[in-house]
């Protein structure tokens, strides 16, 4: 029990800890521009927390944040290391437009649950490719993902300026790769009338909590976090390694495709248009998906505030960038500090656990010999 309630407390503490310090140095950067970092960073996270309006878009940004962390958490309990976040989003914002596309005419109480699993089944297909080819081929997963991004932006690419663009962008003569603007009735309802919170907010907090069922109260995550402990054992328990290998992915690459489509159908030009690389689309919400799953110790629960976190800092950085006219550039680096320290912690997080085993061990191993000797 004292060493659960260590590893849990270290797990929190030290990602916590290189978010702070890569602020701390961010904090040097503002002073070397002649800015004052306590008001610069108060205007931040004010503008991202500090009202009503502020909080609603740093819960919409959070969004993809969150979905794409909770399904890292899911890959890495298994073991397995899943960089396919971007493809997986184009590949179930596609699905799911084509659903839009297919069927605009179905009520919205269908048709918003059809395109969202739509969405699901797309990422869930593409996450399953590299999935087998790692469980039945023991091909790497972090270079098949990456190479499976590619193809998807590609393809995405192909149809968004094929079959799937606008009618509108031929007559004119644009060529912008966007789809029609898609029916009203896959529009992701408004929650709070004025803002821009919708829908897809309750549902990404669904997906988090769902995700922590499926990993501690079932038999399926269970199996998943045994194999990822140990495959050899997990195999000899009867346990399908490939299978569960292929499914955490599976279940991640869902998640991504879930964020995929309520970032097309919960957008403001309710379409999905992208500049000709998957950042265009995602805002490379597949990639800091990664960081927020490793500040919140790759528990889905912990996985909501991380996001709101790193939602607030995108909201926040164009107060921040206003309010102590610095460039646009400081908080691109400010987000790339902060990145690089969280992924960074990991390995400190893992020595300093592996210290406390060492020392608990022995601790142990003391007091046994002082039982003995009496």
């Amino acid at each position: 029990m004292k060493t659960t309630k260590t590893k849990s407390f270290i797990g929190f503490l030290i990602p916590l800890g290189a978010v702070l310090l890569a602020l701390a140095i961010g904090a040097v950067m503002l002073l070397s521009l002649g800015a004052n970092p306590i008001s610069g960073y108060a205007t931040m996270f004010g503008a991202a927390f500090g009202s009503v309006e502020g909080f609603s878009e740093t819960a919409v940004k959070s969004i993809p944040l969150l979905l794409v962390g909770v399904g890292i958490c899911i890959a890495f309990r298994a073991n397995v290391i899943n960089i396919g976040g971007e493809g997986q989003m184009v590949m179930g914002a596609l699905l799911s437009t084509s659903v839009a596309l297919i069927f605009p005419s179905v009520p919205s109480l269908l048709l918003i649950p059809m395109v969202l699993l739509a969405g699901a089944i797309g990422g869930a297909f593409w996450g399953s490719i590299a999935g087998a080819l790692k469980a039945y081929f023991n091909v790497s997963e972090i270079l098949s993902t990456i190479m499976l991004n590619i193809v998807a932006v590609q393809f995405m690419n192909f149809l968004l300026r094929g079959v799937m663009i606008d009618p509108g962008e031929l007559t004119r003569g644009t060529g912008i790769p966007q789809t029609m603007r898609l029916t009203e009735n896959a529009d992701l309802p408004i929650l709070l009338e004025g803002m821009r919170m919708h829908l897809g907010v309750p549902i990404a907090l669904f997906v988090a909590f769902g995700a922590y069922i499926l990993l501690w109260r079932t038999a399926m995550g269970f199996r998943l976090r045994s194999v990822g402990y140990n495959p050899h054992a997990s195999r000899y328990a009867g346990i399908s390694v490939p299978r569960n290998v292929t499914a955490a992915l599976a279940f991640r690459g869902a998640m991504a495709g879930i964020a995929g489509a309520i970032l097309v159908f919960g957008s403001e030009s309710h379409r999905m248009v992208t500049d000709g690389g998957s950042t265009g689309f995602t805002g490379s919400a597949g990639f800091n998906g990664i960081v927020v799953a490793l500040l919140a110790g790759l528990h889905p629960l912990w996985s909501i505030p991380s996001a709101l976190l790193f939602g607030g800092m995108l909201v926040g950085a164009n107060a921040l960038q206003r309010a102590a006219q610095v460039p646009s550039a400081l908080i691109i680096a400010l987000n790339g500090l902060i990145v690089v320290f969280v992924v960074s912690s990991e390995y400190f997080k893992q020595r300093s656990l592996q210290v406390g085993r060492v020392a608990l061990s022995d601790d142990e191993s003391t007091e046994t010999q002082g039982k003995n000797n009496e």
